[in-house]
């Protein structure tokens, strides 16, 4: 079964006006734009001030190993099984792996859920 590596820190989901004030030198920075949004995830201690909006809150694991793009349906078992306990997911994924983000208060649940369903648990 996959390992799950939990990260011990707290991310927030946000929207930004522009690039200006982010540090593509710290860890954990996942950029998304479009036509209509430029998104950023990031620890929380490292928002940027110019952040428009933001959700925090959120916790995160991601799935260990380079995943080959030829696999199939790891994220939809995950979300699944997430689902089956009412927990949201927020996903963010790499050109190596994804990174599975619920909120805080959902977190040690969605852990014990995945680790019940054979999922190995890495904490750090």
């Amino acid at each position: 079964m996959l390992e799950l590596k939990v990260i011990r820190e707290d991310f927030s989901v946000c929207r930004l006006g522009d690039l200006t004030q982010v540090d593509l030198t710290e860890e954990y920075y996942f950029i998304g734009k479009t036509d209509e949004e430029l998104s950023l995830v990031c620890r929380t201690c490292r928002v940027p001030g110019n952040a428009v909006s933001r959700e925090d809150g959120w916790k995160a694991f991601r799935i260990q190993g380079v995943l080959d793009f030829s696999l199939i349906g790891i994220l939809a078992k995950i979300s699944s099984i997430l689902a089956e306990e009412k927990i949201g997911i927020f996903v963010v994924s790499t050109y190596n792996t994804d990174y599975v983000l619920t909120r805080e208060a959902d977190f040690d649940r969605a852990l014990k859920a995945l680790g019940a369903r054979g999922y190995v648990i890495k904490d750090s």
